[in-house]
């Protein structure tokens, strides 16, 4: 199975990812980690799409992606059988995303290995870069393509999750698992 994790900065992709890829027994893939270089430097996209051609053609059998990056779309949902998209109220969200950030300046970890890449209490809380600035900017119109996407034709070929709440996240995990137990009969 081939799963793409969306949602807004915060709500909880990449923890669901891991716990999605290991009910699955197959990779995860974070498109930040493929994408973001030292420094906080960007990679040109045609770097950045063979990266993930290649993740992604690395395991035919199944993997799970997390991430929005709207400009991949092309490849990662061209094979994709489901788009898991968390959809939490957006206090639950921003809250996640402070209580994050906080954890990561006061451990100093570094975001994705071998990038030096960590958050700063600057970084975090005055900058325009910030990602708490970014989950405030983004999550209506996440929301906004999201809804579209799930109606729109063209995807018609994917099955989509809408997650609104942790327990619905939890139903998830355990779903996947009684497949997968299902199938290894």
């Amino acid at each position: 199975m081939k799963i793409n994790v969306v949602g807004t900065s915060g709500s909880g992709k990449s923890t669901l990812a891991r716990q999605l890829a290991e009910a699955l027994s197959a990779p995860c893939f974070q498109l930040d980690q493929l994408f973001w270089r030292a420094d906080w430097k960007g990679t040109p996209d045609d770097i950045f799409f063979a990266k993930l051609e290649e993740a992604l053609a690395a395991s035919p059998e199944g993997w799970v992606l997390d991430g929005n990056f709207d400009r991949t779309r092309h490849i990662k949902w061209r094979d994709v059988d489901m788009v898991v998209w968390i959809d939490y109220p957006f206090l639950l969200v921003f809250c996640q995303a402070i209580k994050r950030a906080f954890k990561r300046i006061i451990r100093q970890e570094e975001l994705w290995p071998g990038t030096g890449n960590r958050e700063s209490f600057r970084k975090t809380f005055l900058s325009r870069d910030s990602i708490l600035l970014w989950s405030l900017k983004t999550w209506r119109q996440n929301r906004k393509r999201y809804f579209s996407d799930m109606v729109n034709p063209r995807y018609r070929h994917i099955q989509f999750a809408r997650l609104n709440s942790r327990r619905e996240a939890q139903a998830l995990i355990s779903k996947v698992y009684s497949i997968r137990a299902t199938l290894q009969r």
